[in-house]
């Protein structure tokens, strides 16, 4: 066999051995490298959500039992939740004849002989997996100081709403009777840096709402977990002391027979706290309404 060959086989070895070599160290590099881990505003988070006042001496406290969430009694989806590989819930809320779907109306109500909600801080973290309408018009809203929202007993219809829409913009609404008492929204913020939607990630969305100046006005304020890491930022703080208007005509707003002013206050307490949506999809966890002290701040 002449030199030449030699070299050409001698070649052809060495090739067939560095291809060898590297398709092992390859697999087992890709074997043994872990997965880069995903941002923690996709994963659910174990922390104890931070509370900004604390609750009042003897107040009432609600903590969502994540192991069985309406085994209490007190906690009502008014439609089907279904539990997620990380622990979560998801909720796609009902369909009904309205010009919504998707209802979302979870409820926290008050038992029997118990003090109604009133000074609250209600929170909870969620992750908006899809909104059928708009960006800007679908949105988180936790609500309080009112009953059942039902057109036979309008007046109990009250609540004070604190919204997050899915393009990140923050709000108030007062609802003075249901369904004809709405206000225009007020202190409307961008809550998130522009253009970063809530879809798809998780947040954490607080509410707080509190009587001042004797019962003769009321402070509300709302606060934002972005990063999902218990890092809670004021977003709005708004005072309604008067001139809040319901935004229908005169003739629409007295119909109810509420014996409210146009621009009434809601300084009353209600039996049920909310948290509800409209033609979403989202996983929640982590919901809590607690009756608070406002006039201490919490550690």
């Amino acid at each position: 066999m002449n030199k030449g060959l030699w070299i050409v086989i001698d070649l052809v070895v060495v090739v067939i051995a560095l291809i060898t070599v590297t398709s092992l160290v390859v697999y087992y590099y890709l074997q043994i490298k872990p997965n880069p881990s995903p941002p923690s505003s996709v994963i659910r988070h174990i922390f104890k959500a931070k509370e900004i006042y604390p609750t009042k001496p003897g107040g009432r406290e609600w903590f969502i039992n994540m192991a069985s969430p309406t085994s209490d009694k007190i906690f009502d989806p008014q439609s089907a939740i279904t539990r997620q590989p990380d622990g979560s819930w998801q909720i796609e809320g009902r369909q009904t004849n309205s010009k919504f779907g998707n209802e979302v109306r979870m409820n926290v109500n008050t038992p029997k002989g118990q003090e109604p909600w009133k000074n609250v801080e209600m929170t909870g973290y969620a992750k908006v997996i899809s909104a059928a309408d708009s960006p800007s018009n679908d949105h988180l809203d936790w609500y309080a100081r009112g009953g059942k929202h039902t057109d036979n007993a309008p007046c109990d219809g009250s609540a004070l709403k604190g919204w997050l829409s899915v393009d990140g913009i923050a709000s108030w609404v007062k609802e003075i009777w249901f369904p004809g008492g709405y206000t225009d929204q007020r202190d409307k913020v961008q809550a998130t840096t522009t253009g970063n939607s809530i879809l798809g990630r998780w947040i954490g969305w607080k509410v707080v709402m509190y009587n001042i100046d004797n019962d003769k006005a009321v402070k509300m304020e709302s606060y934002l977990d972005d990063q999902n890491n218990n890092h809670w930022k004021k977003i709005t703080d708004l005072v309604d002391n008067g001139g809040w208007y319901a935004r229908g005509s005169d003739e629409e707003f007295y119909s109810a027979g509420c014996g409210r002013a146009k621009d009434y206050i809601i300084t009353n307490a209600g039996p049920i706290a909310t948290f509800r949506s409209d033609n979403m999809i989202w996983d929640f966890s982590d919901l809590s309404v607690r009756e608070i002290q406002p006039t201490l701040l919490a550690k």
